[in-house]
């Protein structure tokens, strides 16, 4: 029996990768029915209209993808990053939890310090630095204290896509305007491309059986920091734009960053058999894609 399928934030990143597998693969094989929702059509902060909306479309599975994601924003915006990254979480849970309903909710590395010096699994200490990272750190616990069944809490990093604003598309951009550009070297991280994201959430779907919620972390494997991760971009794109390598002292922002966010990827591959690829191998593929090369899904 098919499973209906809730995607919230459908026009984010992570949205929209889902809903173009969906039209590419899943919906050839038959397996889910996708509703695919943003935030003007189906407001997650009001916990009764998802409550309706969920049981007039007899949902299975809600995978929320909406998120406030302007980090420096948020230190400003404080409440609207709550209420979307911690009071929607909360309403999507109780309602997953009183219509028996699956959840996927995707979080982010920036609820760890990053003082790190090796990945992160997922029961490390968690402590954020920033008012983006608090807030997700909410809708996190908010889910687990309502614990709906057979519902999940996936930890990323550093997404781009082929959809929407992100770090490649303006590296893109400024390597073909400037001739060169400071980067900061000492955040240290992994690149998610949200394509592999959202072909491992597809794939855990089906198999999710746990009576508590679990957290996982996924992201592509190895570690850069954002300098090599623009130098990268600039090679496969071939751009000749300089990138010179600086210290966050040098790039101050208003929020502040974890230095040291990899995290470890064993627990989701092991228990649901992900494909976790290497991130410079993802990276060449959107690259590939926004010049218009042809790429197998």
């Amino acid at each position: 029996m098919n499973k209906n399928i809730l995607v919230t934030g459908a026009a984010g990143q992570l949205g929209s990768e889902l809903n173009y597998l969906s039209e590419k693969i899943i919906a050839q094989a038959r397996l889910f029915n996708f509703i695919f929702v943003t935030r003007k059509e189906l407001d997650i902060q009001d916990g009764q209209k998802v409550a309706e909306f969920c049981a007039v479309n007899k949902v299975d599975v809600i995978v929320n993808c909406a998120a406030y994601t302007a980090v420096d924003k948020a230190e400003q915006e404080c409440e609207e990053a709550d209420a979307i990254n911690h009071i929607a979480v909360k309403n999507l849970a109780k309602v997953s939890k009183e219509l028996n309903i699956s959840l996927v909710h995707v979080s982010t590395d920036y609820v760890f310090d990053g003082t790190n010096h090796k990945p992160y699994i997922e029961t490390d200490k968690i402590n954020p630095q920033n008012v983006y990272g608090k807030t997700k750190l909410n809708g996190e616990l908010a889910m687990q204290a309502i614990n709906p069944a057979n519902s999940i809490i996936i930890r990323t990093s550093w997404v781009y896509s082929s959809f929407g604003n992100n770090f490649v598309k303006t590296m893109m951009r400024l390597g073909r305007e400037r001739d060169e550009l400071n980067v900061v070297c000492d955040q240290l991280g992994s690149p998610t491309n949200a394509r592999d994201l959202a072909k491992a959430i597809l794939v855990i779907i089906p198999q999710l059986n746990n009576l508590n919620v679990e957290v996982y972390h996924y992201s592509n494997s190895g570690v850069c920091s954002w300098y090599d991760f623009a130098v990268a971009i600039f090679e496969i794109n071939k751009i000749n734009c300089k990138v010179n390598p600086i210290a966050t002292e040098a790039y101050p922002t208003p929020a502040k960053r974890p230095y040291y966010s990899v995290m470890d990827k064993s627990k989701i591959q092991k228990e649901f058999n992900v494909h976790v690829a290497y991130w410079r191998e993802s990276l060449s593929f959107i690259c590939n894609l926004n010049t218009g090369q042809k790429n197998e899904l």
